[in-house]
């Protein structure tokens, strides 16, 4: 009876582990939508502030904390989040030229979301973190097109 309970204990911790794996993991994929959608959001506003009759994308991420092509110091983005999904603000910048149009995740870690809201419905189809670019220009997702 004693080996049983100690068996029955460990499948039950098993599965808690799983659970508790399963869930962590959830909410990362929220927090990384959240910081992609702060970042998507920020590079459309940099862009859309005409410094000087000039529309451009920033050339470093610092840029979106504090815009200075003009008198008024401008912030497009509160803080610089890091990447939920690896723990480290070590994003991949996408670029045109030398200038930030979007970035993704490094986790080529497989995602549990697949179906995704208007707002990020270029990511339907995907199955890793990095294949969830958030571009500037784009409601959502890989931004074909703009930019």
């Amino acid at each position: 009876m004693a080996l049983f309970a100690v068996a029955a204990l460990g499948l039950l911790a098993a599965v808690a582990g799983q659970v508790w794996h399963s869930t962590a993991q959830r909410l990362r994929e929220a927090d990384l939508l959240f910081a992609g959608q702060q970042y998507r959001q920020a590079l459309d506003s940099f862009y859309a502030y005409k410094a000087g009759g000039a529309q451009q994308y920033p050339a470093k991420l610092e840029d979106l904390l504090d815009d200075r092509r003009s008198q008024v110091t401008l912030r497009h983005l509160r803080r610089l989040y890091p990447d939920p999904m690896t723990g480290r603000a070590d994003w991949v910048l996408v670029k045109a030229g030398e200038r930030i149009v979007g970035l993704h995740s490094r986790s080529e870690a497989s995602s549990f979301k697949r179906n995704f809201d208007e707002s990020d419905a270029g990511f339907n189809g995907t199955d890793r973190y990095a294949q969830w670019v958030f571009r500037a220009g784009s409601a959502g997702g890989t931004g074909e097109g703009t930019p």
